[in-house]
């Protein structure tokens, strides 16, 4: 069975999942949802359309669109909570009875938190996304895992400990239930008709940068020996990784199975997709190329390596993928500025990440108004049960005043608790937006 869908924009709700489990409990083997349900969907659907058609949501598009093509010095405020949605939105707030019907309203609930309340610089759009029902294969092997109950730590016992190993790898495949993505796609136009648009989704993955596949199969503690002791084994297994994720990429574009994400999508490890910038001029309808898209690659479990070693082990092998995007970003919670001369050679880069562990005055030099200087102040200040003002405004000042010249995103994320407290995110924006209209 075939799909095609012209799809004139990218996507970001703000939470994702992957494997999109459509069928509501209480209904094995079919995909529903109740009246009430609907009722309930539609009420706060409203509310989201309003919110979507407010003069505001304009300015702030705008105001990503330059900023994305270099063009803005203002910095820009984008807050994910990411864990901490869990302490915003609990259970005990959901309407909704159904399994598929509470998940859209979480995404529901999120944008309008979001509008209402966080009030930062991300726009609210009157779209609402359906990913595909898919599952995706592992690489052949897998460790086993010990731990996890909850969302807690765990270990895991990799399952390449000699070269021979890597003789069972195999290339991961997708299953798309193309069927089941079409019931509930055509199932949330019923629900939101008239309110908001529905649109399919392809989304992926979340970036290519390969190391974190490699942990996964080697070790963290084997990898960094296997580096010195086994540099062969590193090697083909990451070739592999390479061969075998450009291998996806070539069937995604094959089966027309990308979608742009240069509208209202969350790209990289932070920011948010609009751009005049892509697609290329020559895109046609149901034929998107990785080249119209932004790519994304990271490396942060090879933080403590050196240069040279990151370049030879993982950044070679990340290379071909960068090669395949229109724009690239970089990076995530991995400080970069002792791997900056690697990081430059990125082709097309636009948003480099710079994380709270990074020389944040030397990224500045080396980022001057050339890149997108995409900032992560630490979520720890949001852990507490009650934020300290004067702490937040002394850091965030002295941030403001080393980066005047550059391209400045500030995104707050990676959050595993906001300290219970729902108030911690609203203020913080508060706080940095007050901080940039006084140094602005």
């Amino acid at each position: 069975m075939s799909m095609y869908f012209c799809n004139a924009t990218g996507v970001w709700t703000g939470i994702m999942f992957q494997d999109n489990p459509n069928y509501a409990s209480g209904h094995p083997g079919k995909i529903f949802v109740s009246k009430k349900d609907r009722d309930i969907l539609r009420k706060l659907a409203v509310r989201l359309r309003k919110l979507a058609d407010k003069n505001e949501q304009e300015e702030k598009r705008n105001l990503w669109f330059s900023h994305n093509d270099l063009k803005n010095y203002r910095p820009i405020i984008l807050t994910d909570p990411e864990n901490g949605w869990n302490e915003i939105i609990t259970n005990n707030q959901l309407e909704c009875k159904g399994e598929l019907a509470k998940r859209w309203e979480v995404i529901i609930r999120k944008e309008l938190f979001w509008g209402e309340k966080i009030k930062d610089d991300k726009p609210i759009e009157s779209f609402f996304y359906i990913g595909f029902t898919y599952s995706e294969s592992d690489w052949g092997i897998s460790g086993d895992f010990y731990g996890g109950q909850e969302g807690g730590s765990y270990i895991w016992d990799s399952p390449i400990k000699e070269i021979e190993d890597i003789e069972k790898l195999k290339y991961k495949k997708l299953d798309i239930d193309y069927e089941t993505t079409l019931q509930t796609f055509e199932l949330a136009q019923c629900v939101f008709k008239d309110l908001l648009n529905v649109r399919l989704r392809g989304s992926w993955w979340w970036g290519f940068g390969l190391s974190y596949e490699l942990v996964r199969l080697v070790g963290l503690e084997k990898m960094m020996f296997y580096f010195y002791d086994k540099p062969k084994l590193i090697h083909k297994v990451m070739e592999i990784l390479r061969d075998g994720n450009l291998a996806k990429l070539d069937y995604l574009e094959k089966n027309n199975l990308l979608f742009l994400n240069n509208y209202d999508f969350y790209v990289g490890s932070g920011g948010i997709g609009y751009t005049k910038e892509l697609p290329r001029q020559d895109i046609e309808c149901n034929q998107v190329r990785t080249i119209d898209m932004w790519g994304h690659s990271e490396s942060q479990e090879t933080s403590q390596i050196s240069p040279d070693m990151f370049e030879e082990y993982i950044f070679q092998y990340q290379l071909p993928f960068m090669k395949r995007f229109g724009l690239n970003c970089y990076g995530c919670c991995e400080p970069l500025d002792k791997r900056w001369s690697v990081i430059k050679k990125v082709p097309n880069l636009r948003r480099v990440s710079v994380s709270t562990w990074a020389d944040l005055k030397k990224m500045s030099e080396y980022l001057e108004d050339s890149y997108i200087y995409s900032y992560k102040p630490n979520p720890a200040d949001l852990a507490v049960p009650e934020i300290n003002e004067d702490h937040i405004r002394k850091k965030i000042s002295y941030f403001l005043d080393i980066t005047k010249g550059n391209i400045v995103e500030i995104i707050m994320k990676d959050n595993h608790t906001i300290g219970n407290n729902p108030e911690n995110i609203i203020k913080w924006v508060r706080i940095i937006r007050e901080e940039i209209e006084e140094k602005y």
